[in-house]
């Protein structure tokens, strides 16, 4: 095949077209361990981790084969990018055969590898996206997202990203000039879903021994609508964002009120890059701020950060990430924030090392706290996290890391649960075999 130089290293013409591609992939093993998931931090009462069931390590292996292929035409570039990975894992605890409620979800007691190809042993595709005079259409990385973690192993940290999982976008990105773009996009709407209480919903056991009765989340209406305006330059790279999330409302049958009309939600958030070469090639620090009202998945208060994994005494999580609690007074959105941010420093060739930290803060107000607790207490909480990772790679396209993470809650729900602050460290070896042409 003849060698295309117009997109870089890699790429090929495919015989008897104008196109060119690039296929890669690779092949990833990993063992996590005090993890609930692929280095998804456990928290927890230290009757839950003693339990015979729990699983203090856990295993995943991956493979991934992507194809990258590309065009020029009167408008620009064609391109159509594929990304197609297989997973087998046992990373959920033992007691519980089946998949979680939410695929990507992870936590403590969710599904075990049973051998078949359920929730964790799957063939899907994090990013599948064509794109065309400044469109991208298809699944891939938010609009809204800046810190992508690349200084992790895992998408267990607070902040904005959708990890290796991507979002079904409709976008449109202007370059401005110098480096500067502007990008608009319509986003899946259901992708940034944290979940929605009501009255009865009471996380924490009390005495009255409320029922369970949700109002849960309705049928999809508007997509989310995300900006952002951006600059990359050889300095590094800045961002400012913004997203409106619409929620909408399904009662069950035990709701005794009529279902409220869809409110929105909205978040917003900044962050920058500086490259570091006085330090060492690759060297970089970044940060991310973001806000939220009604939008919790995109503080990072999601399930992706293990939060809803919690285990506080034998109930269930009493730091919970609800978009939203639901009475027949009306609607309260939750309020929250995070910071994020980490460095990552290359010693010598073939080696590399990172530290990075994460707070976040969920705060409901007194009519909200009233529902979620049963008992007029405060349901806020925060979360903290501090971890690092090294990597060697001894030739080129195999990385060999370890990475540990401490993480902690803190919550002011006074209730008959284990309260206070709960904290958990977790690790990981990771090998990876890249393989690119």
């Amino acid at each position: 095949m003849k060698i295309c130089s117009l997109y870089g290293a890699g790429f090929y013409y495919m015989p008897g077209t104008d196109t060119c591609i690039k296929v890669g992939g690779f092949v990833r093993a990993e063992v996590n361990f005090n993890a609930g998931g692929s280095f998804a931090p456990n928290i927890g009462s230290a009757g839950n981790h003693s339990a015979a069931t729990y699983n203090e390590n856990t295993w995943r292996t991956r493979a991934g084969i992507t194809a990258d292929a590309r065009s020029q035409t009167a408008y620009g570039t064609l391109r159509g990018y594929a990304y197609l990975a297989a997973t087998s894992d046992n990373s959920r605890g033992g007691g519980y055969s089946g998949p979680s409620a939410i695929p990507g979800t992870t936590g403590f007691g969710a599904a075990s590898n049973s051998g078949g190809a359920d929730a964790y042993d799957r063939l899907y595709s994090p990013a599948a996206f064509i794109q065309f005079a400044g469109f991208t259409a298809g699944r891939t990385g938010s609009f809204f997202d800046f810190d992508n973690t690349t200084y992790s192993n895992q998408s267990n940290i607070w902040g904005s990203t959708q990890g290796g999982n991507g979002i079904e976008v409709f976008a449109y990105t202007a370059q401005l000039g110098n480096g500067l773009s502007a990008s608009i996009a319509a986003e899946n709407n259901n992708g940034r879903r944290v979940g929605i209480t009501s009255t009865g919903a009471n996380i924490v056991a009390t005495p009255a021994g409320a029922a369970v009765a949700n109002t849960v989340y309705g049928g999809q209406g508007a997509p989310d609508l995300v900006g952002n305006l951006r600059i990359d330059q050889a300095w590094g790279s800045a961002q400012i964002m913004g997203a409106a999330h619409q929620l909408t409302f399904a009662g069950t049958s035990a709701q005794t009120f009529p279902n409220p009309g869809a409110k929105w939600g909205y978040a917003f958030g900044a962050g920058v890059k500086v490259n570091l070469p006085m330090l060492g090639k690759g060297d970089y620090i970044i940060g991310q701020f973001t806000y939220g009202k009604g939008a919790m998945d995109y503080v990072g208060s999601g399930l992706s950060t293990g939060s809803n994994g919690v285990q506080q005494g034998v109930v269930v999580t009493n730091a919970q990430a609800w978009d939203a609690t639901v009475s027949a007074t009306g609607v309260e959105m939750t309020t929250g924030w995070s910071i994020t941010g980490g460095l990552e420093h290359n010693w010598v060739p073939g080696w590399k090392s990172s530290l990075y930290g994460a707070y976040g803060k969920l705060e409901y107000s007194a009519a909200a706290s009233a529902i979620i607790t049963g008992a007029g207490t405060s349901a806020n909480w925060s979360m903290w996290q501090v971890g690092s990772r090294t990597v060697w790679t001894p030739v080129t396209n195999l990385d060999l890391s370890v990475e540990v993470m401490y993480q902690g809650i803190q919550n002011d729900l006074a209730s008959t649960a284990t309260v206070g602050k709960n904290s958990w460290w977790s690790g990981m070896f990771r090998a990876q075999r890249n393989f690119y042409p």
